[in-house]
């Protein structure tokens, strides 16, 4: 009995040695791939890790294949898990994918027949030990759970059906993602201010309270400034009036300029403009063109006609002097409205007496009106 005990014991041991070598071999009979990735890019419309998104797949790997033989096959086999058992991911679907860009290693075309398992395919040819590949896989169905990782198996082959002599292997792990939605609202929008001075986008203005430069006087013309910055996302832009009467003092006044017309010493005339002055034998050089200059895209703001003419003025209450339908061409009204961003305009005014005019001070207050055309 104790010989039979110590010849199974014997038996037991030269199994074990047996088996031992067999796993080693098949251990090393492939190598890791190295340096893997996959790259969730975005689709035609979807986000790269968008949730059952319609998208790219880009693999980046470098191959070992440390005997430098031929690789026919390379596939993606796609996992819910890294390791053991393979279940495809719920909602993933590569039978619709398309051969993207392919380096490194390259005349590959893309076998989809098996929804998960899809793999690219040549003539078998030698691959160089060492060498980085890339190979985009377009139109991939992300998996349908959000914010949920999945895994692909990579395995290269010596035969072309991707199942056929394993050569190297590795597994990427990627993850889809709840999208981030945000949303903001832009109401109807219309910037407008004045003042002596206004910057643009109204960020500052000074008192409209303006003296003119001068006393009146049959033998000069008086000036004084304004200015007004306007901006708006109205589709037919805006459109700017003045308001107000011409300067009193009690029962006196000084007679608006009905007609547009250059200023001439010697008369009673109040008018003004948008344009920067000329010195003229009546009119000293004064005043700033429209800033930014309009270019008939992002900026539409345009002098309108009576207002428009470099040394010539006009005043009358309710007339438009300015409005956001810029053709290039000064004093245009209407044509090829629309928004604008913003610009500062310079009113110039002038006053010219005659020397019967009463003394006394002269004033008036002008409301400017921007109304948007939404």
């Amino acid at each position: 009995m104790r010989r039979s005990g110590w010849v199974l014991l014997t038996a037991m041991f030269v199994l074990a040695v047996a088996v031992t070598p067999l796993l080693m071999i098949q251990t090393v009979s492939a190598a890791q791939i190295t340096l893997r990735s996959l790259t969730l890019q975005a689709g035609a419309t979807d986000g790269g890790s968008k949730a059952g998104g319609v998208v790219n797949h880009l693999f980046t790997f470098t191959l070992p294949n440390t005997t430098g033989g031929n690789v026919g096959s390379i596939k993606f086999l796609y996992c819910t898990t890294a390791a053991g058992g393979c279940t495809t991911p719920t909602g993933l679907v590569t039978t619709s994918a398309t051969m993207g860009t392919q380096t490194g290693a390259t005349g590959f075309t893309l076998n989809t027949a098996t929804n998960g398992a899809p793999y690219v395919t040549r003539t078998a040819a030698s691959v160089t030990a060492g060498t980085a590949v890339t190979y985009q896989l377009l139109s991939v169905t992300n998996p349908t759970a959000n914010n949920s990782s999945f895994y692909v198996r990579i395995t290269s082959y010596t035969g072309t059906d991707g199942a056929t002599g394993p050569v190297d292997n590795g597994t990427v792990a990627a993850s889809t993602a709840e999208p981030i939605v945000l949303s903001g609202v832009m109401p109807e929008s219309l910037i407008f201010c004045t003042g002596a001075t206004v910057t643009l986008n109204c960020a500052s203005s000074t008192s409209g309270v303006i003296s003119f430069d001068r006393l009146f006087s049959p033998t000069d013309t008086a000036v004084a400034l304004s200015q007004m910055a306007a901006s708006t996302n109205a589709e037919r832009g805006y459109s700017i009036t003045v308001n107000g009467a011409t300067l009193t003092s009690g029962s006196n006044t000084i007679t608006a300029m009905a007609a547009q017309a250059l200023g001439t010493k010697g008369n009673s005339e109040f008018g003004m403009n948008l344009r920067a002055n000329t010195t003229t034998t009546s009119t000293p050089a004064f005043g700033t063109e429209l800033s930014p200059a309009s270019n008939g895209t992002a900026l539409k703001g345009q002098a309108n006609t009576g207002y428009h003419t470099i040394d010539q003025f006009k005043f009358v209450s309710g007339d438009s002097v300015a409005n956001s339908s810029s053709t290039g061409t000064l004093g245009t009204v209407g044509a090829a409205p629309g928004p604008t961003n913003s610009q500062v305009y310079t009113a110039s005014y002038i006053v010219n007496v005659s020397g019967i005019q009463p003394p006394g001070t002269y004033t008036t207050t002008l409301t400017y009106i921007c109304t948007a055309l939404f």
